[in-house]
């Protein structure tokens, strides 16, 4: 029982960080926004690219939790 409430803290520690890392990289984004023309749209398409791969790494999270969660109940049965 433990090993599986260190594991879920582990993933939610994880998701967590990546959250945190990504609204880090968006928030000196909007910073470098109200400069010039060409680096609005850098930075535009760089949220694009950010907000996909948070999105990925949030179905991977997920995905891997299920896949400990089920693990785990295969052994209650």
């Amino acid at each position: 029982m433990e090993k599986f409430f260190k594991a879920v803290k582990r993933k939610i520690s994880g998701l967590i960080l990546a959250l945190v890392v990504n609204g880090v990289i968006l928030l000196l984004l909007g910073f470098l926004i109200v400069w010039t023309d060409f680096m609005l749209r850098l930075v535009m398409g760089l949220i694009a690219v950010v907000v996909a791969f948070m999105f990925f790494y949030g179905a991977y999270r997920v995905w891997s939790f299920k896949e400990d969660l089920s693990d785990y109940l295969k052994f209650l049965k």
